[in-house]
């Protein structure tokens, strides 16, 4: 689904962000990935989702490049970042509905996926409202279900559960679950190790812009937890 191959990043043209970082995230796939603050998560995320570019290497979605065939990619993808920024000025209903129509969305399913979300993560008495008058937690709600609505093939997030009520952060996880077994896949940063170790058959630790550990996440961690692998590897 994703094969990321000796992908280089660097904005000062000295010190790289990301350094020949060589992954494959396939369907299927829940692939944690963690890191230290500044060890090229974002810059990674950011790359694979066409928002920056880089300087080597290759990305390929579905076996299309996100260089030469962005559009192409950034259908079949959902990208959440770990401060999205909304159209506050709009209700809810407006900006799900702006999103769809970006994805081409036909209007039974729009309809049918936002009732279903909607109800799921208790938002749907505030639809109505201007997302200004949202709480933190409403608004990465609501951009969460613009990333459902069009059943991506591949969803990056960074930092998904980040202002989620344990509720809503269970059923993230339940989407998951049933988006990954229909044959999609997820790619997402968290700094939260126990959330990989119990929801992720993946995971790839990055230091100082490099992959130092990849894999099934059973052999990654072993015996051990995956706190004690993240500190011995940042102690390194």
């Amino acid at each position: 689904m994703l094969v990321i191959k000796n992908m280089s990043k660097s904005y000062d043209g000295k010190k790289k962000a990301c350094n020949d970082v060589t992954l494959n995230i396939e369907s299927g796939d829940i692939y944690g990935f963690v890191g230290h603050n500044g060890a090229g998560k974002t810059t990674l995320l950011k790359s694979i989702a066409g928002i920056i570019d880089f300087d080597e290497g290759e990305i390929h979605v579905d076996g299309k490049s996100i260089k030469s065939e962005p559009l192409d990619v950034k259908k079949m993808i959902a990208y959440i970042p770990d401060n999205p920024d909304v159209y506050e000025s709009l209700t809810g209903i407006q900006y799900l509905e702006f999103i769809a129509d970006v994805f081409g969305v036909s209007q039974n399913k729009r309809k049918e996926l936002i009732e279903k979300y909607a109800v799921m993560f208790e938002i749907q008495d505030v639809l109505q409202n201007p997302i200004q008058s949202y709480s933190h937690g409403m608004k990465q709600k609501i951009v969460l279900i613009s990333a459902l609505i069009h059943e991506p093939k591949l969803m990056l997030l960074d930092e998904p559960f980040v202002g989620l009520d344990p509720k809503a952060s269970f059923l993230l996880k339940e989407v998951f679950k049933d988006m990954v077994q229909k044959g999609a896949a997820i790619f997402f940063s968290t700094h939260v190790l126990e959330v990989v170790e119990k929801l992720c058959n993946k995971v790839a630790i990055i230091k100082q812009g490099k992959i130092v550990a990849n894999g099934l996440t059973e052999k990654i961690i072993s015996d051990q937890s995956l706190e004690n692998i993240f500190m011995e590897i940042a102690n390194e």
